[in-house]
């Protein structure tokens, strides 16, 4: 072993050369290798290592040679978890490099590029932090592969069946039969499908990504409103994948032009789940979004969606009122629908008839009647709420007021004794009456049929184990001073300068992301009888209902939100980024 990391750089063709010269090939698996190498851009090792052209331990034995870098085996089973630490796992798969063990100062990693510059300046950055010096080993592709297992289970078991199927070069018409039962070539496909659900749902993510690129597919899955790289597969195992998902969803594996929509349940760690699948031709193949709808994230209570204080007392006195609407805004991916479910789960029981009209329908929920729009066929949300006033109705759920038809009849329905829940499109709370002006609604008629408007945003939550506070700097004091104006002396007692806020560095539990999902910060504005009186003319003073608004007594979104952060549950820099438009 050597403890200098500075090696003569070796690309892909001069390697390929080498292991020409030392004959570790036969002359057509190395036109093979060489051909794919070439052409996908992608390394000797990978393409070897899935193809089996090559004994990977003899590669790295023979880069070792070359480089004059000590050849090491590894055995994952041995490793130090705290040592795995050291390296994340980000870096260990970017660079291909993996900590095999800490003697004394002396880091000790494993590479499979001891001669990547780019590499070797990340793990030097990484002993310097940690104070460490640093040793490098030249290690099999197979080695780096079960390491990587510790990290993520479900990019290394994804990558073993990708490898176990005997893949055709790109340009081979290879058809994979992708029938519910499986036969022995088609398992692998089976899996890739099945582990990649599990692993969204394990993860918490709210949607999948199957995207077509030149040389990979892409599979990415969206966690906690960010979008993430989980894995990548050959090219040519795009379209056998896509199509078992087809398969399950219902949908025409045939047919690539156009767009399709479909949907299947699947049990996943003994519990229901719903996917909602859309297909996307694109010049490179099919793209498919998958919606994953779990009702144990996506159907929340009060308190875990944030509500609290007097926010929540005002929600509780809307539902009550026996008829009128409850609007909530934001814009898209702001939590609006997993707050109307919410809305409709406290006034479920037995005694109310609650008919609900979806675009689509994402969460079932017993003892609700819930109904799904298809504008194709001219069943829209207007068509929808003139049915659903012939079915009874004492609450009606509408996924979303869009238009001035399904404004028109919102208000229509409120007006004759139902509760009307829906969502508007608007930057906050304070939008809701111009924007309903606008949808042509006379004023009056707002007065009359609108209970509460409520605005939220989404931030993500912090880690309750790795929560570290620390007083607010000189600036961020006077941030909060101005936030808290105007809210009750009760409240700002309760929070004496100088303000302590809070911050996550990451940990196990989060898996040093720092952050456990996402909580809302909101703003619920009632309707109210200085509100109405300037409601009564015919042309409104949009102006001055905002400035009446504001004077009330009710919490702003960033009032809630620095609340929210001095009580540890959100990041104050996250509120303020959030709000910075309000």
């Amino acid at each position: 072993m050597r403890s200098r990391t500075s090696f003569t750089f070796m690309n892909s063709e001069q390697f390929l050369e080498e292991i020409k010269k030392k004959g570790l090939l036969e002359t057509p698996s190395f036109n093979t290798l060489k051909r794919e190498v070439l052409l996908s851009g992608r390394t000797v090792e990978a393409i070897a290592f899935e193809r089996r052209l090559v004994d990977d331990v003899k590669l790295a034995e023979l880069k070792s040679e070359l480089l004059n870098v000590p050849f090491r085996r590894v055995e994952s089973t041995s490793l130090d978890k705290e040592v795995l630490k050291i390296v994340p796992e980000e870096t260990a798969r970017t660079y291909r490099a993996i900590p095999i063990e800490k003697q004394g100062d002396l880091l000790i990693v494993g590479m499979i590029d001891p001669d990547d510059d780019r590499a070797q300046e990340a793990l030097k950055f990484i002993a310097r932090k940690e104070r460490l010096n640093l040793g490098v080993y030249a290690i099999p592709y197979s080695d780096w592969q079960s390491v990587l297992r510790l990290y993520s289970p479900y990019r290394t078991g994804v990558e073993e069946a990708v490898r176990s199927m005997n893949l055709k070069p790109i340009g081979d018409d290879r058809v994979v039969s992708l029938d519910q039962g499986a036969t022995t070539e088609e398992g692998p496909i089976v899996r890739i499908v099945a582990e990649t659900f599990r692993e969204a749902v394990g993860e918490g993510a709210s949607d999948i990504h199957i995207e077509p690129q030149q040389n990979y597919v892409r599979i990415r899955f969206r966690t906690d409103g960010d979008l993430k790289e989980v894995t990548a597969l050959p090219p040519e195992l795009g379209q056998p994948v896509i199509s078992r998902v087809k398969v399950i969803s219902s949908l025409k594996i045939d047919e690539t032009r156009i767009p399709q929509d479909g949907r299947f349940r699947t049990t996943v760690f003994n519990r229901s789940i719903d996917f909602r699948v859309s297909t996307f031709p694109t010049p490179l193949g099919e793209k498919v979004a998958i919606r994953v709808l779990d009702p144990t994230t996506g159907l929340k209570g009060f308190d875990e969606l944030g509500l609290m204080g007097r926010n929540l007392e005002l929600i509780e006195e809307g539902l009550k009122k026996p008829y009128g609407m409850i609007l909530v805004t934001g814009p898209t991916g702001s939590g609006k629908t997993t707050t109307l479910y919410a809305l409709l789960q406290a006034l479920n029981n037995d005694t109310v008839n609650i008919v609900s009209l979806e675009d689509p329908v994402e969460y079932f929920v017993p003892g609700i009647n819930q109904s799904q729009v298809r504008p194709e066929i001219g069943y829209d949300f207007a068509s929808g709420l003139r049915q659903i006033l012939r079915q009874d109705p004492d609450v009606i759920m509408v996924g979303e007021v869009r238009d001035v038809e399904t404004s028109g009849l919102a208000v229509h329905a409120a007006l004759t004794g139902h509760v009307v829940l829906s969502t508007l499109h608007t930057n906050n709370a304070l939008g809701v009456i111009p924007r309903l002006v606008d949808m042509k609604i006379e004023p009056f008629l707002i007065s009359a049929s609108l209970n509460l408007m409520v605005g939220q945003r989404l931030v993500l939550k912090l880690c309750p184990h790795c929560r570290e506070k620390k007083e607010a700097s000189p600036e961020m004091q006077k941030i909060i001073d101005k936030a808290l104006t105007g809210l009750s002396e009760k409240i700002r007692d309760k929070y004496p300068r100088p303000y302590t806020i809070f911050s996550s560095p990451g940990c196990a539990q989060c898996r040093g992301k720092g952050n456990i999902g996402r909580i809302a910060i909101l703003e619920v504005i009632p309707m109210t009888n200085e509100i109405e009186s300037l409601l009564a003319s015919s042309t409104p003073d949009l102006q001055k209902i905002a400035t009446t608004i504001k004077a009330m007594d009710v919490m702003t979104m960033r009032q809630d939100g620095v609340l929210k952060a001095l009580e540890g549950m959100v990041s104050i820099e996250d509120v303020l980024k959030e709000t910075a438009e309000l």
